[in-house]
């Protein structure tokens, strides 16, 4: 991602915990942009802030985002005007023996950009890769795009100029007396399982689930390393 050292600080600077805050571990944010398929996407309207969700996809340092063209607000953040994004997924319940103290372990991130919008070849091949990525082996079982469709869809590009990376990775932080106490505590991880394959309702009889959903049933969306 990119950084902007023109830019205000006080946008990256936790108000608390800042431990558990790191804007340079890409990595980090990188794995969090491919298992997390929903942001918001936030801007200000006419002096007000707008806040709407939306799938993406991550292509190298960027985010791509698709939509029909009719959307208001996509065609208003095509302009390039600021855009901030905020991605957030919860890893585990975290249970101590009092309410105070529990909590979630989980991953965050604000990323801070503007967006530009993609036709021609350049749509195409970004149309490719948010396909395989909110559809992971899909793309070679489905039939090309017709025109209408191309004419009816929005890409852009989301250019992350700054961002920032939480990660809450904590165990239960009980007082001793708690502790000394009968109450289990611990973590209770979370994860996200893609399920058995449903038949389309007006699926013609005989035509078998597809590989490509075949293959995603009963994983995990992706493995944290």
């Amino acid at each position: 991602m990119h950084k902007n050292d023109t830019m205000s600080a006080n946008r990256t600077k936790p108000a608390r915990m800042p431990e558990r805050v790191n804007s340079t571990d890409r990595a980090a944010l990188g794995h969090l942009l491919r298992e997390t398929s929903v942001g918001h996407f936030a801007f200000v309207e006419d002096g007000r802030p707008v806040v709407m969700p939306i799938a993406f996809a991550l292509e190298g340092d960027s985010l791509l985002l698709h939509g029909s063209t009719g959307s208001w607000w996509l065609r208003r953040i095509s302009t390039g005007i600021p855009v901030t994004a905020s991605v957030m997924t919860v890893d585990g319940l975290v249970f101590a023996r009092s309410a105070f103290e529990s909590s979630m372990r989980y991953r965050s991130a604000v990323l801070f950009g503007s967006c530009t919008r993609l036709d021609g070849e350049e749509k195409l091949a970004a149309l490719d890769v948010v396909t395989d990525s909110l559809l992971p082996g899909r793309r070679p079982e489905l039939r090309a795009h017709n025109r209408k469709e191309l004419a009816a869809t929005m890409l852009l590009r989301m250019r992350v100029d700054e961002w920032t990376f939480k990660n809450s990775t904590q165990w239960p932080e009980d007082p001793d007396e708690d502790i000394a106490g009968d109450t289990w505590a611990g973590v209770l991880p979370i994860h996200t399982t893609y399920g058995e394959p449903l038949d389309s309702p007006d699926l013609r009889h005989g035509i078998p689930v597809s590989a490509s959903a075949r293959q995603l049933a009963g994983r995990h969306r992706v493995t944290t390393p």
